[in-house]
Protein backbone atom coordinates (compact mmCIF):
# COMPACT_ATOMS: atom_id res chain seq x y z
CA UNK A 1 0.00 0.00 0.00
CA UNK A 2 1.50 3.67 -0.86
CA UNK A 3 0.33 4.79 3.02
CA UNK A 4 3.32 2.34 4.02
CA UNK A 5 5.65 4.49 2.87
CA UNK A 6 4.11 7.54 3.97
CA UNK A 7 4.76 9.41 7.67
CA UNK A 8 1.50 10.70 7.47
CA UNK A 9 -1.88 9.14 6.85
CA UNK A 10 -4.87 11.43 5.94
CA UNK A 11 -8.35 9.03 6.71
CA UNK A 12 -10.56 11.30 4.59
CA UNK A 13 -14.72 11.44 5.98
CA UNK A 14 -13.62 9.63 9.38
CA UNK A 15 -14.89 11.83 12.62
CA UNK A 16 -12.82 11.44 15.78
CA UNK A 17 -15.87 9.97 18.01
CA UNK A 18 -16.03 6.83 15.34
CA UNK A 19 -11.84 6.72 15.49
CA UNK A 20 -11.99 6.69 19.24
CA UNK A 21 -14.19 4.08 18.92
CA UNK A 22 -11.87 1.92 16.84
CA UNK A 23 -8.99 2.72 19.67
CA UNK A 24 -10.85 1.77 22.13
CA UNK A 25 -11.99 -1.48 20.56
CA UNK A 26 -8.01 -1.79 19.54
CA UNK A 27 -6.77 -1.15 22.68
CA UNK A 28 -9.55 -3.16 25.11
CA UNK A 29 -11.42 -5.33 22.98
CA UNK A 30 -14.65 -4.07 23.59
CA UNK A 31 -16.68 -2.60 20.99
CA UNK A 32 -19.56 0.13 21.81
CA UNK A 33 -22.61 -0.01 19.50
CA UNK A 34 -25.49 2.35 19.23
CA UNK A 35 -27.96 2.89 16.75
CA UNK A 36 -26.64 6.57 15.84
CA UNK A 37 -22.75 5.71 15.42
CA UNK A 38 -23.24 1.86 13.82
CA UNK A 39 -22.97 2.70 10.13
CA UNK A 40 -19.87 5.42 10.50
CA UNK A 41 -18.55 2.39 12.75
CA UNK A 42 -19.37 -0.09 9.89
CA UNK A 43 -18.18 1.96 7.20
CA UNK A 44 -14.32 2.82 9.38
CA UNK A 45 -14.03 -1.20 9.73
CA UNK A 46 -14.45 -1.64 6.09
CA UNK A 47 -12.15 0.76 5.37
CA UNK A 48 -9.52 -0.25 8.19
CA UNK A 49 -10.57 -3.55 7.07
CA UNK A 50 -11.59 -4.70 10.46
CA UNK A 51 -13.23 -7.77 9.84
CA UNK A 52 -14.70 -7.91 13.68
CA UNK A 53 -15.89 -5.17 14.31
CA UNK A 54 -17.65 -5.00 10.71
CA UNK A 55 -19.50 -8.23 11.10
CA UNK A 56 -20.53 -6.91 14.51
CA UNK A 57 -22.24 -3.72 12.74
CA UNK A 58 -23.49 -5.66 10.23
CA UNK A 59 -25.55 -7.81 12.79
CA UNK A 60 -26.49 -5.44 15.34
CA UNK A 61 -28.20 -3.40 11.93
CA UNK A 62 -29.70 -6.85 10.95
CA UNK A 63 -31.55 -6.56 14.23
CA UNK A 64 -32.64 -3.01 13.89
CA UNK A 65 -34.33 -3.52 10.94
CA UNK A 66 -37.65 -2.14 10.85
CA UNK A 67 -40.55 -0.18 9.07
CA UNK A 68 -39.04 3.13 9.93
CA UNK A 69 -35.19 2.43 9.02
CA UNK A 70 -35.42 0.02 6.10
CA UNK A 71 -35.61 2.20 3.13
CA UNK A 72 -32.31 3.94 4.52
CA UNK A 73 -30.30 0.65 5.59
CA UNK A 74 -31.30 -0.91 2.31
CA UNK A 75 -29.71 2.07 0.33
CA UNK A 76 -26.86 1.79 2.91
CA UNK A 77 -26.07 -2.17 2.77
CA UNK A 78 -26.64 -2.45 -1.42
CA UNK A 79 -23.13 0.21 -1.40
CA UNK A 80 -21.59 -2.42 1.26
CA UNK A 81 -22.64 -5.57 -0.14
CA UNK A 82 -24.07 -6.41 2.71
CA UNK A 83 -26.05 -9.06 1.68
CA UNK A 84 -27.55 -10.74 4.74
CA UNK A 85 -28.84 -6.90 5.81
CA UNK A 86 -29.85 -5.99 2.16
CA UNK A 87 -32.37 -9.09 1.91
CA UNK A 88 -33.50 -8.08 5.60
CA UNK A 89 -34.47 -4.85 4.32
CA UNK A 90 -36.18 -5.78 1.28
CA UNK A 91 -37.99 -8.22 2.40
CA UNK A 92 -39.14 -5.37 4.93
CA UNK A 93 -39.39 -2.68 2.30
CA UNK A 94 -41.97 -5.31 0.24
CA UNK A 95 -44.20 -6.19 3.62
CA UNK A 96 -45.06 -2.67 3.98
CA UNK A 97 -44.36 -1.25 0.31
CA UNK A 98 -48.25 0.28 0.62
CA UNK A 99 -46.65 2.77 3.07
CA UNK A 100 -43.38 3.71 1.10
CA UNK A 101 -45.40 4.21 -2.35
CA UNK A 102 -44.97 7.63 -3.40
CA UNK A 103 -42.74 8.56 -0.98
CA UNK A 104 -39.52 10.44 -1.21
CA UNK A 105 -37.47 7.68 0.62
CA UNK A 106 -38.41 5.14 -2.28
CA UNK A 107 -37.97 7.35 -5.24
CA UNK A 108 -34.75 8.21 -3.97
CA UNK A 109 -33.54 5.32 -4.70
CA UNK A 110 -31.29 4.07 -7.64
CA UNK A 111 -33.30 2.35 -10.68
CA UNK A 112 -31.21 -0.94 -9.78
CA UNK A 113 -32.75 -0.90 -6.78
CA UNK A 114 -36.39 0.55 -7.41
CA UNK A 115 -36.35 -2.98 -9.89
CA UNK A 116 -35.36 -4.70 -7.22
CA UNK A 117 -38.51 -3.79 -5.22
CA UNK A 118 -40.68 -4.19 -7.78
CA UNK A 119 -39.92 -7.46 -8.57
CA UNK A 120 -40.25 -8.93 -5.73
CA UNK A 121 -42.69 -11.77 -5.33
CA UNK A 122 -43.97 -10.99 -1.81
CA UNK A 123 -45.15 -7.14 -2.78
CA UNK A 124 -47.92 -6.40 -0.25
CA UNK A 125 -50.37 -4.78 -2.62
CA UNK A 126 -53.80 -5.79 -3.37
CA UNK A 127 -53.52 -3.94 -7.16
CA UNK A 128 -50.63 -4.22 -10.10
CA UNK A 129 -51.68 -0.35 -10.37
CA UNK A 130 -50.13 0.31 -7.27
CA UNK A 131 -46.66 -0.56 -8.42
CA UNK A 132 -46.82 1.33 -11.53
CA UNK A 133 -48.22 4.48 -9.57
CA UNK A 134 -45.91 4.21 -7.01
CA UNK A 135 -42.96 4.26 -9.52
CA UNK A 136 -43.71 5.81 -12.42
CA UNK A 137 -46.63 8.19 -11.69
CA UNK A 138 -45.50 9.90 -8.42
CA UNK A 139 -47.78 13.23 -8.26
CA UNK A 140 -45.78 14.44 -5.57
CA UNK A 141 -43.05 17.63 -6.15
CA UNK A 142 -40.05 14.84 -5.77
CA UNK A 143 -36.43 14.63 -6.65
CA UNK A 144 -37.89 11.86 -9.56
CA UNK A 145 -38.69 14.21 -12.05
CA UNK A 146 -40.35 13.66 -15.50
CA UNK A 147 -36.98 13.52 -17.96
CA UNK A 148 -35.67 11.05 -15.21
CA UNK A 149 -38.48 8.73 -15.53
CA UNK A 150 -38.46 8.86 -18.98
CA UNK A 151 -35.15 7.85 -19.37
CA UNK A 152 -36.00 5.28 -17.23
CA UNK A 153 -39.20 3.80 -18.37
CA UNK A 154 -37.79 0.84 -20.52
CA UNK A 155 -35.26 -0.26 -17.93
CA UNK A 156 -38.24 -0.75 -15.25
CA UNK A 157 -41.89 -1.65 -17.82
CA UNK A 158 -40.90 -5.07 -17.79
CA UNK A 159 -41.05 -5.47 -14.23
CA UNK A 160 -44.53 -4.60 -13.61
CA UNK A 161 -46.47 -7.47 -14.07
CA UNK A 162 -49.35 -5.93 -16.87
CA UNK A 163 -51.17 -9.25 -16.65
CA UNK A 164 -51.95 -8.65 -13.83
CA UNK A 165 -53.49 -5.35 -14.54
CA UNK A 166 -57.42 -4.28 -15.44
CA UNK A 167 -58.55 -3.23 -18.63
CA UNK A 168 -59.45 -0.03 -17.82
CA UNK A 169 -55.49 0.55 -16.08
CA UNK A 170 -53.73 -0.67 -19.23
CA UNK A 171 -56.09 1.74 -21.46
CA UNK A 172 -55.23 4.46 -18.50
CA UNK A 173 -51.20 3.79 -18.88
CA UNK A 174 -51.52 4.09 -22.42
CA UNK A 175 -53.25 7.40 -22.40
CA UNK A 176 -50.65 8.79 -19.70
CA UNK A 177 -48.51 11.90 -20.57
CA UNK A 178 -45.17 9.76 -19.27
CA UNK A 179 -46.17 7.21 -22.04
CA UNK A 180 -47.65 9.74 -24.39
CA UNK A 181 -44.63 11.77 -24.55
CA UNK A 182 -41.82 8.92 -24.52
CA UNK A 183 -40.59 8.09 -27.65
CA UNK A 184 -41.51 4.40 -28.07
CA UNK A 185 -42.62 3.98 -24.77
CA UNK A 186 -46.00 2.73 -26.33
CA UNK A 187 -44.90 0.55 -28.10
CA UNK A 188 -42.38 -0.87 -24.86
CA UNK A 189 -45.91 -1.48 -22.87
CA UNK A 190 -47.28 -3.36 -25.77
CA UNK A 191 -43.42 -5.38 -26.11
CA UNK A 192 -43.98 -6.07 -22.36
CA UNK A 193 -47.35 -7.13 -22.20
CA UNK A 194 -46.77 -10.00 -25.14
CA UNK A 195 -43.88 -11.13 -22.93
CA UNK A 196 -45.10 -10.86 -19.36
CA UNK A 197 -48.12 -12.85 -20.21
CA UNK A 198 -48.10 -15.64 -17.22
CA UNK A 199 -46.18 -13.27 -14.48
CA UNK A 200 -47.42 -15.10 -11.06
CA UNK A 201 -50.10 -12.89 -8.35
CA UNK A 202 -47.97 -11.39 -5.45
CA UNK A 203 -48.39 -12.31 -2.33
CA UNK A 204 -50.49 -9.17 -1.77
CA UNK A 205 -52.73 -9.85 -4.00
CA UNK A 206 -53.90 -13.23 -2.08
CA UNK A 207 -53.37 -12.22 1.15
CA UNK A 208 -56.98 -11.69 3.69
CA UNK A 209 -57.37 -10.09 7.16
CA UNK A 210 -58.84 -13.10 9.75
CA UNK A 211 -59.51 -13.92 12.86
CA UNK A 212 -58.22 -16.33 14.41
CA UNK A 213 -59.94 -18.60 17.55
CA UNK A 214 -58.98 -21.75 18.97
CA UNK A 215 -61.07 -25.23 20.48
CA UNK A 216 -61.77 -24.52 24.59
CA UNK A 217 -59.12 -28.45 23.71
CA UNK A 218 -56.73 -26.29 22.26
CA UNK A 219 -56.29 -28.48 19.57
CA UNK A 220 -58.22 -26.75 16.53
CA UNK A 221 -57.68 -22.98 15.22
CA UNK A 222 -60.31 -21.63 13.04
CA UNK A 223 -59.25 -18.75 10.56
CA UNK A 224 -62.55 -16.74 9.68
CA UNK A 225 -63.96 -13.81 7.84
CA UNK A 226 -67.12 -13.88 8.87
CA UNK A 227 -68.51 -11.30 6.83
CA UNK A 228 -67.54 -13.32 3.65
CA UNK A 229 -68.81 -16.52 5.16
CA UNK A 230 -65.16 -17.83 4.80
CA UNK A 231 -64.48 -20.50 7.75
CA UNK A 232 -60.72 -22.30 7.83
CA UNK A 233 -60.28 -24.72 10.49
CA UNK A 234 -56.86 -26.68 10.92
CA UNK A 235 -55.39 -28.88 13.45
CA UNK A 236 -52.70 -28.07 15.68
CA UNK A 237 -51.27 -28.69 19.24
CA UNK A 238 -49.90 -25.81 20.73
CA UNK A 239 -52.43 -25.57 23.49
CA UNK A 240 -52.82 -21.46 23.80
CA UNK A 241 -53.04 -19.29 26.75
CA UNK A 242 -52.83 -15.78 25.07
CA UNK A 243 -51.62 -14.39 21.74
CA UNK A 244 -50.93 -11.42 19.68
CA UNK A 245 -49.57 -10.18 16.22
CA UNK A 246 -47.37 -8.04 15.48
CA UNK A 247 -47.44 -4.97 13.15
CA UNK A 248 -45.00 -6.32 10.92
CA UNK A 249 -47.89 -9.24 10.81
CA UNK A 250 -45.83 -11.69 12.86
CA UNK A 251 -48.29 -13.95 15.49
CA UNK A 252 -47.28 -15.13 18.74
CA UNK A 253 -48.71 -17.42 20.80
CA UNK A 254 -48.26 -17.90 24.39
CA UNK A 255 -49.33 -21.71 25.11
CA UNK A 256 -48.51 -24.80 27.26
CA UNK A 257 -45.31 -26.30 26.51
CA UNK A 258 -47.30 -29.97 26.90
CA UNK A 259 -50.42 -30.56 27.44
CA UNK A 260 -49.70 -32.49 30.76
CA UNK A 261 -47.99 -30.04 32.20
CA UNK A 262 -48.57 -26.43 34.02
CA UNK A 263 -45.06 -25.57 34.99
CA UNK A 264 -44.12 -24.24 31.46
CA UNK A 265 -45.02 -21.89 28.69
CA UNK A 266 -43.67 -21.54 25.22
CA UNK A 267 -43.72 -18.99 22.49
CA UNK A 268 -44.66 -19.90 19.28
CA UNK A 269 -44.37 -18.27 16.22
CA UNK A 270 -46.75 -18.95 12.71
CA UNK A 271 -44.82 -19.87 10.09
CA UNK A 272 -47.29 -18.32 7.62
CA UNK A 273 -45.77 -20.18 3.89
CA UNK A 274 -45.36 -23.23 5.92
CA UNK A 275 -48.85 -22.90 7.88
CA UNK A 276 -47.28 -24.19 11.08
CA UNK A 277 -46.54 -23.10 14.67
CA UNK A 278 -42.40 -22.73 15.69
CA UNK A 279 -41.30 -22.71 18.85
CA UNK A 280 -39.29 -19.69 20.44
CA UNK A 281 -38.62 -20.05 23.61
CA UNK A 282 -39.95 -21.27 27.07
CA UNK A 283 -41.19 -19.66 29.81
CA UNK A 284 -41.82 -20.37 33.53
CA UNK A 285 -45.13 -20.47 34.42
CA UNK A 286 -46.46 -17.71 37.43
CA UNK A 287 -47.97 -20.20 40.02
CA UNK A 288 -50.34 -17.48 41.79
CA UNK A 289 -51.39 -19.93 44.32
CA UNK A 290 -55.28 -19.12 45.49
CA UNK A 291 -55.23 -15.74 43.54
CA UNK A 292 -56.61 -15.50 40.40
CA UNK A 293 -54.32 -15.27 37.08
CA UNK A 294 -54.33 -12.76 33.85
CA UNK A 295 -52.34 -12.77 30.59
CA UNK A 296 -52.01 -11.22 28.14
CA UNK A 297 -49.42 -11.03 25.00
CA UNK A 298 -49.07 -7.48 23.80
CA UNK A 299 -47.25 -6.05 20.65
CA UNK A 300 -46.72 -2.44 21.07
CA UNK A 301 -44.71 -0.97 17.98
CA UNK A 302 -43.41 -4.44 16.48
CA UNK A 303 -42.45 -4.95 20.20
CA UNK A 304 -43.82 -8.24 22.20
CA UNK A 305 -44.52 -7.88 26.10
CA UNK A 306 -45.90 -10.22 28.02
CA UNK A 307 -47.96 -9.10 31.17
CA UNK A 308 -48.74 -11.28 34.27
CA UNK A 309 -52.02 -9.68 36.60
CA UNK A 310 -52.96 -10.91 39.97
CA UNK A 311 -54.93 -9.57 42.48
CA UNK A 312 -51.62 -9.06 44.75
CA UNK A 313 -49.14 -7.97 41.64
CA UNK A 314 -48.38 -6.63 38.07
CA UNK A 315 -45.62 -8.54 35.79
CA UNK A 316 -43.93 -7.36 32.69
CA UNK A 317 -41.63 -8.57 30.36
CA UNK A 318 -40.37 -7.64 27.17
CA UNK A 319 -39.47 -10.39 24.15
CA UNK A 320 -36.07 -9.88 22.49
CA UNK A 321 -36.62 -11.85 19.16
CA UNK A 322 -33.07 -11.67 18.32
CA UNK A 323 -31.37 -13.29 21.44
CA UNK A 324 -35.01 -14.83 22.29
CA UNK A 325 -34.98 -13.81 25.44
CA UNK A 326 -37.14 -11.84 28.13
CA UNK A 327 -36.75 -9.04 29.97
CA UNK A 328 -38.56 -6.94 32.45
CA UNK A 329 -39.92 -4.19 32.79
CA UNK A 330 -41.10 -1.29 35.31
CA UNK A 331 -44.47 -2.62 36.96
CA UNK A 332 -47.05 -0.33 38.90
CA UNK A 333 -47.93 -0.88 41.95
CA UNK A 334 -52.06 -2.02 42.89
CA UNK A 335 -53.53 0.39 45.51
CA UNK A 336 -56.77 -1.61 45.13
CA UNK A 337 -58.23 -5.25 44.84
CA UNK A 338 -60.16 -5.89 41.88
CA UNK A 339 -62.30 -9.24 40.40
CA UNK A 340 -61.40 -8.71 36.73
CA UNK A 341 -58.84 -6.98 34.22
CA UNK A 342 -58.23 -6.32 30.64
CA UNK A 343 -55.07 -5.03 28.75
CA UNK A 344 -55.08 -3.79 25.10
CA UNK A 345 -52.38 -2.08 23.00
CA UNK A 346 -53.60 1.03 21.56
CA UNK A 347 -51.70 4.74 20.45
CA UNK A 348 -48.01 2.85 21.32
CA UNK A 349 -48.86 2.55 24.43
CA UNK A 350 -50.81 -0.63 26.99
CA UNK A 351 -53.53 0.34 29.02
CA UNK A 352 -54.56 -1.90 31.26
CA UNK A 353 -58.35 -1.43 32.87
CA UNK A 354 -59.51 -3.04 36.37
CA UNK A 355 -62.63 -2.71 37.76
CA UNK A 356 -64.07 -4.55 40.74
CA UNK A 357 -68.01 -4.71 41.58
CA UNK A 358 -69.91 -1.61 41.37
CA UNK A 359 -66.96 0.78 41.26
CA UNK A 360 -65.55 3.08 38.75
CA UNK A 361 -63.06 1.17 36.37
CA UNK A 362 -59.36 2.23 36.91
CA UNK A 363 -57.24 2.57 33.68
CA UNK A 364 -53.26 2.49 33.66
CA UNK A 365 -50.91 3.05 30.45
CA UNK A 366 -47.57 1.87 29.74
CA UNK A 367 -44.93 3.76 27.92
CA UNK A 368 -42.63 1.31 26.47
CA UNK A 369 -40.09 4.15 25.74
CA UNK A 370 -39.51 5.59 28.77
CA UNK A 371 -40.44 2.31 30.99
CA UNK A 372 -42.97 4.07 32.71
CA UNK A 373 -46.66 3.24 33.63
CA UNK A 374 -49.16 6.01 34.85
CA UNK A 375 -52.79 6.16 35.63
CA UNK A 376 -55.53 7.68 33.56
CA UNK A 377 -58.89 9.08 34.93
CA UNK A 378 -61.33 6.62 35.96
CA UNK A 379 -64.50 5.94 34.12
CA UNK A 380 -67.68 7.60 35.14
CA UNK A 381 -69.73 4.40 34.01
CA UNK A 382 -69.89 1.30 36.32
CA UNK A 383 -68.89 -1.22 33.24
CA UNK A 384 -68.61 -5.07 34.56
CA UNK A 385 -66.83 -5.00 31.76
CA UNK A 386 -65.68 -8.76 29.77
CA UNK A 387 -63.24 -7.77 26.60
CA UNK A 388 -61.62 -4.80 25.31
CA UNK A 389 -60.54 -4.44 21.65
CA UNK A 390 -58.37 -1.22 20.35
CA UNK A 391 -59.33 0.63 16.87
CA UNK A 392 -57.01 3.47 16.01
CA UNK A 393 -56.75 5.68 19.15
CA UNK A 394 -60.25 4.22 20.47
CA UNK A 395 -60.43 1.23 22.96
CA UNK A 396 -63.84 -0.60 22.84
CA UNK A 397 -65.57 -1.91 25.90
CA UNK A 398 -68.79 -4.27 27.18
CA UNK A 399 -70.03 -5.62 29.61
CA UNK A 400 -70.46 -9.05 30.45
CA UNK A 401 -74.14 -8.77 29.46
CA UNK A 402 -73.62 -7.12 26.09
CA UNK A 403 -76.05 -4.77 27.10
CA UNK A 404 -73.09 -1.37 26.97
CA UNK A 405 -70.69 -0.56 24.98
CA UNK A 406 -68.29 1.87 26.13
CA UNK A 407 -65.31 3.63 24.50
CA UNK A 408 -62.65 4.80 25.73
CA UNK A 409 -60.67 7.94 23.63
CA UNK A 410 -56.95 7.43 24.61
CA UNK A 411 -56.25 10.96 22.78
CA UNK A 412 -58.77 12.89 25.07
CA UNK A 413 -58.90 10.28 28.07
CA UNK A 414 -62.53 10.66 27.80
CA UNK A 415 -65.25 7.79 28.01
CA UNK A 416 -68.19 7.80 26.06
CA UNK A 417 -70.94 5.00 25.13
CA UNK A 418 -72.53 2.93 22.62
CA UNK A 419 -75.44 0.78 21.93
CA UNK A 420 -75.24 -2.64 23.30
CA UNK A 421 -77.10 -5.73 23.04
CA UNK A 422 -80.09 -5.92 20.21
CA UNK A 423 -82.45 -8.77 21.03
CA UNK A 424 -81.19 -11.45 18.98
CA UNK A 425 -83.60 -13.44 17.04
CA UNK A 426 -82.57 -16.96 17.92
CA UNK A 427 -84.30 -16.56 21.35
CA UNK A 428 -85.96 -13.86 23.41
CA UNK A 429 -84.54 -15.79 26.08
CA UNK A 430 -80.82 -16.11 26.61
CA UNK A 431 -77.87 -16.55 28.36
CA UNK A 432 -74.55 -15.31 27.91
CA UNK A 433 -71.57 -17.13 29.01
CA UNK A 434 -68.66 -15.02 27.29
CA UNK A 435 -67.94 -12.41 25.17
CA UNK A 436 -64.89 -11.75 22.91
CA UNK A 437 -64.29 -7.90 20.79
CA UNK A 438 -62.12 -8.20 18.44
CA UNK A 439 -61.38 -5.72 15.08
CA UNK A 440 -61.86 -6.95 11.47
CA UNK A 441 -60.89 -4.69 8.71
CA UNK A 442 -61.74 -1.91 10.27
CA UNK A 443 -64.65 -2.64 11.73
CA UNK A 444 -65.75 -3.55 15.17
CA UNK A 445 -67.02 -7.48 16.04
CA UNK A 446 -67.83 -9.81 18.64
CA UNK A 447 -67.66 -13.39 19.14
CA UNK A 448 -71.00 -13.96 21.90
CA UNK A 449 -70.87 -17.16 23.37
CA UNK A 450 -74.64 -17.89 24.97
CA UNK A 451 -77.51 -20.10 25.82
CA UNK A 452 -81.40 -20.37 24.13
CA UNK A 453 -83.97 -22.01 25.34
CA UNK A 454 -85.09 -24.52 22.46
CA UNK A 455 -88.91 -26.09 22.85
CA UNK A 456 -87.80 -28.88 21.14
CA UNK A 457 -84.14 -29.65 21.91
CA UNK A 458 -84.13 -28.06 25.60
CA UNK A 459 -81.14 -25.90 26.25
CA UNK A 460 -78.90 -25.61 23.18
CA UNK A 461 -75.23 -23.56 22.95
CA UNK A 462 -74.53 -20.94 20.39
CA UNK A 463 -71.82 -19.31 19.43
CA UNK A 464 -72.55 -16.09 17.02
CA UNK A 465 -70.51 -13.42 15.40
CA UNK A 466 -72.07 -9.87 15.43
CA UNK A 467 -71.30 -7.09 13.61
CA UNK A 468 -71.42 -3.37 15.28
CA UNK A 469 -72.93 -1.00 11.92
CA UNK A 470 -71.62 2.63 13.14
CA UNK A 471 -73.91 4.12 10.96
CA UNK A 472 -76.79 3.27 12.35
CA UNK A 473 -75.65 2.57 16.36
CA UNK A 474 -76.74 -1.06 15.91
CA UNK A 475 -75.32 -4.92 16.78
CA UNK A 476 -76.12 -7.00 13.53
CA UNK A 477 -76.04 -10.92 13.31
CA UNK A 478 -72.96 -11.93 11.13
CA UNK A 479 -72.75 -15.68 11.18
CA UNK A 480 -73.16 -18.80 13.43
CA UNK A 481 -69.64 -20.38 14.13
CA UNK A 482 -68.81 -23.99 12.60
CA UNK A 483 -69.05 -26.55 15.77
CA UNK A 484 -66.55 -25.90 18.48
CA UNK A 485 -66.86 -24.94 20.98
CA UNK A 486 -64.66 -22.32 20.34
CA UNK A 487 -62.37 -21.03 23.47
CA UNK A 488 -63.57 -16.93 24.64
CA UNK A 489 -63.24 -17.13 28.41
CA UNK A 490 -59.58 -16.02 27.91
CA UNK A 491 -60.39 -13.70 25.21
CA UNK A 492 -58.20 -14.01 22.53
CA UNK A 493 -58.91 -13.06 18.61
CA UNK A 494 -55.71 -12.21 17.04
CA UNK A 495 -55.81 -10.60 13.64
CA UNK A 496 -53.88 -11.20 10.94
CA UNK A 497 -53.28 -10.91 6.99
CA UNK A 498 -53.70 -14.35 5.95
CA UNK A 499 -52.07 -15.86 2.23
CA UNK A 500 -55.36 -18.05 1.35
CA UNK A 501 -53.07 -20.22 -1.27
CA UNK A 502 -50.80 -21.30 2.00
CA UNK A 503 -53.53 -22.35 3.57
CA UNK A 504 -55.00 -24.27 1.10
CA UNK A 505 -51.28 -25.97 -0.20
CA UNK A 506 -51.14 -27.54 3.42
CA UNK A 507 -55.17 -28.55 3.48
CA UNK A 508 -54.03 -32.24 2.98
CA UNK A 509 -51.36 -32.09 6.14
CA UNK A 510 -53.46 -29.70 8.14
CA UNK A 511 -57.37 -31.27 7.92
CA UNK A 512 -58.43 -27.60 6.90
CA UNK A 513 -62.45 -27.50 5.86
CA UNK A 514 -64.34 -24.93 4.46
CA UNK A 515 -67.96 -23.71 5.80
CA UNK A 516 -70.42 -21.24 4.63
CA UNK A 517 -71.75 -18.66 6.91
CA UNK A 518 -75.11 -19.12 4.82
CA UNK A 519 -76.09 -22.85 6.89
CA UNK A 520 -78.83 -22.44 10.00
CA UNK A 521 -77.23 -22.05 13.08
CA UNK A 522 -78.61 -24.84 14.30
CA UNK A 523 -76.65 -27.28 12.41
CA UNK A 524 -73.45 -26.24 14.70
CA UNK A 525 -75.06 -25.32 18.20
CA UNK A 526 -73.91 -27.79 20.57
CA UNK A 527 -76.19 -29.51 22.77
CA UNK A 528 -75.55 -29.21 26.48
Amino acid sequence: MAESRQKTVVLQGLGADIFGEILSYIYSGCLHVSINKVQPLYQTADLLQLDYVRDTCGSYIYMNVERSTCVDLYRFADVYSADIVRKACLQEIARHFLEFAGSEELCSLSVDQLTEIISHDELGVTEEITVWEAVLCNKKKLPYHLPYRLHHVPSILPHIRFNLLTSDDKTAILEHPLIKGGPGSSKAIKNVVKKNSNMKRRSGMETVEMALLFTERGDEMLWMDPGKGTYIRCHNDIHPITGAVTSDNDIYILGLETYDSRKKYALFKYNHSGNKWEQKSSLRWYDPDTDDLFEFLIDVDGQLFYLIVTFSMIELKKYNQYTNTWHNCSTPQLDERFEWCVAVSCNRRIYLFTHALFTQTEVMSYNPRADQWCRKPKSDHILDFQNAVAMGTKIFCTDSDFEQTIVYDTKTNKWFGLPGWLKSPLSTNKEIENITLFALQNKLHAVVDHSINSSSDGIIRVQQVFLYDRYEGVWKELSVLPEGPWSTYNPMVPVARMCLPYLNAQSHATYCHFFSANLRYCKYASFI
